[in-house]
């Protein structure tokens, strides 16, 4: 009975171990598993059924995308300008299944929100934009993905339209070019320097949301730069072709905001805008 006892006790605090193991904060890397099709029992609104260490995908209330509709924006000018320290790291691009990932070894240096360092680890990109501004859409949105060492993570978010080519998508050419014309998913880009990636502007947008891929973890401190930058069609349609995955988008739809505040940082010097 003794032996028995102690078995079922063990067994108890195994279970109870494994279910108090926090959820992980990384996107999924293997994207086969889910798809951007509506109609589709892997589509958006079925995301959070698939797995369920997914579940915030549909029951999650506050997740991300959002529309930053101005109205219900407060604009502050406390939260100083993003502080980026960047530096140039060995990369390799990756098709994850539905987007083309940057990932830099060891990271590329850190943002620093809130005295907390995270430290960038990936970039990726959605077609058409994630997020709308006042319900507009743009035609792509990058997301520069940093992790902090308890784990908590940040993204900053940059929407682009058509127009003049990116500079940075226009170095990553050749890479992208060599992943479309092969079956392998992944090429080594050589060292790379987010620093050349743009954002033109010191305003932007804060607020809590979620991964916009499951697992969909929430509490992620979102930043989306205030200006929209400009990138080709013919860049556009490279990122998706690249992917193989015979889909013309991979924008998730926009989310409930749920009464989540959204601050709109603008320098008080008009000469920082």
């Amino acid at each position: 009975m003794k032996l028995a006892t102690q078995i079922f006790f063990c067994g108890f605090f195994i279970v109870l171990i494994l279910h108090t193991q926090p959820a992980t904060s990384q996107e999924v890397e293997d994207e086969g598993e889910f798809n951007y099709d509506e109609k589709s029992e892997k589509g958006p609104s079925r995301w959070g059924e698939i797995r369920p260490e997914w579940s915030m995908c549909g029951h999650g209330t506050m997740q991300s995308p959002i529309d930053l509709l101005n109205k219900r924006v407060e604009v502050v000018s406390h939260l100083g300008r993003l502080k980026r320290s960047y530096k140039p790291a060995y990369a390799t691009l990756k098709n994850r299944g539905h987007d083309m990932m940057l990932k830099w070894e060891g990271g590329a240096g850190y943002i620093e929100i809130n005295e907390t360092q995270y430290v960038l680890n990936q970039c990726h990109w959605h077609s058409p934009s994630e997020h709308t501004l006042d319900g507009r859409q743009f035609d792509l949105e990058v997301h520069l993905v940093h992790e902090s060492s308890d784990g908590k993570v940040a993204v900053i978010g940059i929407m682009y339209k058509i127009g003049r080519p990116d500079s940075f998508l226009s170095s990553l050419t050749d890479h992208l070019e060599a992943v479309t014309n092969t079956n392998e998913a992944e090429s080594v880009a050589g060292l790379i320097d987010p620093r050349n990636i743009k954002i033109g502007s010191r305003k932007y947008y804060r607020y809590q949301g979620s991964l916009t891929i499951p697992p969909c973890t929430q509490n992620v401190s979102w930043t989306i730069v205030g200006k929209v930058r400009t990138v080709t069609q013919e860049q556009v349609k490279l990122l998706r072709v690249a992917v193989h995955d015979a889909s013309d988008t991979n924008a998730r739809p926009l989310q409930p905001i749920n009464k989540r505040m959204v601050h709109l940082y603008r320098p008080s010097d008009p000469k920082d805008d």
